[in-house]
């Protein structure tokens, strides 16, 4: 299988996916809603239930996408959706980072770091 190489987004194309982005992370987060809905109602084997395996088999499918564009869900509580989109940032390979409470993508992280590290994105990147 060959490795794909990576694709580095500008804060501008990121915004430009955010429309697409957007409505996955609606998806992602209401099939997630669904199958805590179904697991609360239930004291059998979730594994079992049919359901629950569509759900989340449109979850997996989701997040797919999400990699086709060349961004990261990472929001494993399947609460709020996090996305990563690879950039570089004054020579230096980071993720772009966008919370779908957010309007627009204004902060980034270093690779090896999270949410909680983030940092507003240089205006210089911004701009046109």
């Amino acid at each position: 299988m060959q490795e794909t190489a990576i694709k580095y987004f500008t804060p501008k194309e990121a915004q430009k996916t955010l429309p697409l982005v957007k409505q996955i992370i609606r998806d992602i987060i209401n099939n997630s809603f669904q199958i805590r809905t179904i697991v609360e109602s239930m004291n059998g084997d979730i594994y079992e239930n049919e359901e629950v395996k569509k759900l989340v088999r449109e979850i997996d499918g989701f997040i797919k996408e999400l990699e086709e564009i060349g961004c990261y869900y990472k929001d494993w509580n399947f609460s709020i959706g996090l996305v990563d989109f690879p950039a570089i940032i004054n020579g230096k390979e980071v993720y772009l980072c966008w919370r779908s409470d957010e309007d627009e993508i204004r902060y980034y992280h270093d690779m090896d770091k999270g949410f909680v590290d983030r940092k507003p994105i240089p205006q210089n990147y911004l701009e046109d």
